[in-house]
């Protein structure tokens, strides 16, 4: 399961990191913000980066950013990735479309129910 650590095999009698998974999230209300919050990680980790890591890192932030970004405001998932000795780093960036609430009774709405403005698909 993604963001859980794989168990040990006692088979093997040795620790196992084939296929051990973390994870993080951070919630970007939109596709700007989702893509600028990518870039801004790949910056930072991107001095400590072996050369093929780094290479991997800015084509991605000269070439593949805007590409990134389109396919966010088409509501499409997208992954960007670098490997860096053997581990692979890979940040998913997914829209999550916030579906209206179901018909009710005017007079039996909760408190919350006038916070949530519905956006434009496109607005993502």
């Amino acid at each position: 399961m993604p963001g859980v650590p794989e168990r040990d095999d006692p088979e093997a009698g040795a620790a196992s990191t084939q296929g051990e998974h973390s994870g993080a999230s951070f919630d970007a209300c939109t596709a700007a913000q989702a893509d600028r919050w990518t870039a801004v990680a790949l910056r930072t980790i991107s001095p400590e980066l072996d050369a093929d890591a780094s290479r991997e890192a800015w084509t991605w932030l000269y070439d593949g950013r805007m590409a990134t970004r389109k396919a966010l405001i088409r509501a499409e998932p997208c992954e960007v990735s670098v490997t860096q000795a053997g581990t692979r780093i890979t940040w998913t960036i997914h829209p999550v479309l916030i579906l209206p609430l179901a018909h009710r009774q005017e007079g039996e709405l909760p408190a919350c129910a006038d916070d949530l403005k519905p956006q434009p698909l496109g607005a993502w």
